[in-house]
């Protein structure tokens, strides 16, 4: 099946000033001349779909391009996977959430509630959202500003660690060393099954978090019992 232009813009409900634009911006494949006219497929249909699918839950265009462009699409579907459409300003989220202004300006100088367009998104979401609400209920549990932000600090850098170094065992930098088939072939499974891997993994660091809190705390209790115990 194919279109021409106007045709394909029905289709898509959308123009064909928006069609040609996506085509400049390289967003959708060029068109396929057939005789005199220019046509459209299936595929171009389907980008267009992809394209106010990722729009509507506020990817901007430059990110939009590289989600559609990657050759890891199965990577970008897991990871990105559950992204909402709710989008709020910085003033929505300090007003939603309880938070005050200073605190959050402190929250976004350690990098714990960062810039939407890092994550190619045009406003905040309700991830952001639920974190800051959870950084209010922290506060009405009489936790001072200045642990509250002292705590995030750590997390932000602990995580921040963490994270590249998962990172560079996935690309092969770490580990076993691998055949570059192997590791290709690896890199794949591991890329289709993504929206699996993620919250089992989670399930993993949340386990070694309690774990590692309860066992520190002990040590700590111990410790504390001991020196008690000088005469």
């Amino acid at each position: 099946m194919s279109w021409r232009i106007d045709d394909l813009a029905r289709e898509a409900d959308v123009t064909v000033d928006t069609i040609r634009f996506y085509q400049r911006e390289g967003l959708i494949p060029p068109s396929v001349r057939v005789g005199r006219t220019k046509q459209y497929d299936v595929e171009h249909l389907e980008r267009l779909h992809q394209i106010r699918d990722l729009q509507g839950r506020r990817f901007s265009l430059a990110a939009i391009k590289a989600l559609l462009t990657s050759d890891r699409q199965d990577l970008v579907d897991g990871i990105f996977a559950g992204e909402g459409s709710l989008s709020y300003s910085l003033g929505e989220l300090v007003e939603r959430s309880g938070v005050s202004a200073e605190t959050t300006a402190r929250l976004r100088s350690i990098g714990l509630l960062r810039d939407p367009a890092e994550f190619g998104r045009a406003a905040y979401d309700a991830t952001d959202l639920d974190m800051l609400r959870a950084t209010a209920e922290l506060r009405r549990l009489s936790l001072p500003d200045d642990i509250l932000v002292e705590l995030a600090s750590i997390y932000v850098d602990g995580v921040e660690t963490m994270q590249k170094q998962v990172l560079d065992l996935f690309s092969g930098q770490r580990g076993p060393a691998w055949d570059p088939q192997e590791l290709a072939v690896f890199q794949s499974q591991a890329a289709s099954a993504a929206g699996q891997l993620l919250p089992l993994v989670t399930r993993i660091v949340e386990y070694v978090h309690l774990r590692t809190l309860q066992r520190l705390t002990l040590g700590v209790i111990d410790r504390a019992d001991d020196d008690g115990d000088e005469p």
